[in-house]
């Protein structure tokens, strides 16, 4: 069953709590059976359940704010007079895909209308799919299973009472987007910051009960590696990888000849023997495959850590590039993944993977390629010092932090 389904049956359930909620008759420490201790300020929540908007307007009596975000941003849909509801989405995809308004001014009906970057981006812009990619989004405009299209549930969150989009980013990380989504959605868009992960310098929990202690291994590889001579490899947790991926991947890995960690998910569904036959052996000394638990941001601040080969999640994009300033092999899978590989590229920071445009099918010999590039070549020292000075700026904590900071502020005005 689908996701958007499986939320669908959770409406009636997320009424009665909300109403449970703002009716505020918990107890003095908000365990109360009933009630809690105080009515909520805001509901976080994900943008699918579209059938937030009936449930926030039964409460309109309540005058509360609801604020629902996503890992990469959130929207916040206020109003003083009345109750508000919202909801999120993918910030690139949010500019690509665009508003109701804009799509009916400028239909697109084919995938190929979405290989291109679309007519309200009226500057220079690297925001296109490839063809691969562009067939699912073009699926997202067709009704699906539940009845409706994703694209319609995401429009349905945009009533008029939406005032406020907040965006987990920055305007020096993408420069252009906040004044073009502002115009497009026709409200105001404001940066919530980076939320840049914290330094980590050890774990005094890794020999605690129940910590894959397995793990001690790879630190300990990782202690004994040259300095910024390990190229991290994971591809997040919603990634389609299958077998023949991680297959490709790995002899990618072994052709390269680079240090490499790799945090290796097992493909949905397979049980089999998963690496090449005899892989780990050739590769012992200089790469490590962990299937098990891997605390990622820990890795990526190690000192032998000097690249990363991921799927370009906006999450993993800040824990690498923007915290420690890691150029990137990028391999991008679903979502805006793809947007955010181009738009890194752009920036001098990344190499992508080359893919079959048809079918998304990737070689070993590229990955190589593109790791060596990122790693060996000499042009690997100008994606590195442009990952650098990259960091520089959008990592400032002080300056993320004050973009926090103004958006609690922002958010105050709304209580």
């Amino acid at each position: 069953m689908r996701m958007d389904m499986r939320f669908d049956g959770l409406d009636a359930p997320f009424a009665d709590l909300v109403a449970t909620a703002c009716a505020g008759a918990g107890g003095a420490n908000g365990d109360a059976t009933v009630g809690f201790s105080r009515k909520p300020d805001f509901i976080a929540l994900d943008f699918a359940p579209n059938w937030i908007w009936p449930i926030a307007e039964e409460r309109e009596e309540e005058r509360r704010k609801f604020l629902f975000p996503t890992s990469p941003f959130i929207y916040m849909f206020a109003d003083r007079s009345h109750a508000p509801s919202s909801s999120s989405c993918r910030r690139r995809s949010f500019a690509f895909l665009g508003s109701r308004e804009g799509n009916e001014a400028h239909p697109r009906s084919t995938a190929e209308d979405y290989m291109v970057p679309p007519p309200w981006i009226d500057f220079p812009s690297t925001m296109a799919h490839r063809r691969h990619e562009a067939r699912a989004i073009a699926a997202l405009f067709r009704p699906n299973d539940s009845g409706m299209s994703d694209m319609d549930r995401f429009w349905e969150m945009h009533r008029p009472r939406c005032r406020l989009v907040i965006l987990r980013s920055c305007p020096e990380a993408e420069p252009r987007l906040f004044p073009l989504l502002t115009e497009l959605y026709a409200r105001p868009v404001v940066p919530a910051g980076l939320l840049l992960p914290h330094d980590v310098v050890g774990d005094d929990d890794d020999n605690a009960p129940g910590r894959d202690q397995s793990f001690s291994v790879a630190v300990h590889w990782l202690d004994e590696q040259p300095r910024v001579s390990v190229i991290y490899v994971a591809l997040g947790s919603e990634a389609p990888v299958t077998a023949d991926h991680v297959r490709e991947l790995a002899l990618g890995l072994e052709l390269s000849g680079a240090r490499f960690l790799w945090a290796l998910r097992r493909p949905v569904g397979h049980s089999g023997e998963l690496l090449p036959d005899g892989f780990e052996r050739r590769v012992a000394g200089r790469g490590v495959v962990r299937t098990g638990w891997v605390p990622q941001v820990r890795v990526v601040a190690h000192a032998a850590v000097g690249a990363f080969l991921t799927h370009c999640g906006w999450g993993s994009t800040i824990e690498s590039l923007f915290r420690f300033g890691h150029p990137l092999v990028m391999l991008p899978f679903v979502a805006d993944q793809g947007l955010i590989a181009r738009a890194m590229a752009a920036r001098g920071v990344g190499v992508e993977v080359p893919r079959n445009e048809d079918d998304g099918s990737f070689r070993g010999e590229d990955v190589a390629a593109a790791v060596r590039w990122v790693m060996v070549e000499e042009e690997s020292q100008a994606l590195a010092r442009n990952a650098g000075e990259l960091q520089k700026v959008v990592g400032d904590r002080v300056r993320q932090e004050r973009y926090t900071d103004e958006l609690v502020e922002y958010l105050q005005r709304y209580k």
